[in-house]
């Protein structure tokens, strides 16, 4: 997994070079037996029509999400990573059948 932090908003250059990386991990790092590298661009703000657009053609698995300086508060996050790994959880148990 590549993981980019930006300062300012996104861009669509950054899908780019995520896109690089992507292909740099997945040619030197990666082992056969594993999936093909996975993206996360970390912005300060994002647009959504922007992000959109700038994904839609991308063969690479990439996310782009804004950040905040200040983390939520700890129930929230406590809320979200249980839904990601009941959805993770769920996911796993479908691919198996």
């Amino acid at each position: 997994m590549a993981i980019e932090l930006k300062i300012g908003e996104f861009e669509p250059e950054h899908l780019g070079k995520m896109e690089f990386y992507l292909e740099a991990l997945d040619r030197d790092i990666r082992k056969a037996d594993e999936n093909p590298s996975v993206g996360l661009i970390l912005c300060t703000k994002k647009d959504a029509t922007v992000v959109e657009y700038a994904l839609s053609r991308s063969m690479s698995p990439a996310m782009i999400a804004d950040y905040k300086l200040h983390l939520p508060d700890k129930r929230i996050l406590e809320n979200k990573l249980r839904e990601l790994t009941e959805l993770a959880e769920s996911t796993a148990d479908e691919d198996d059948e």
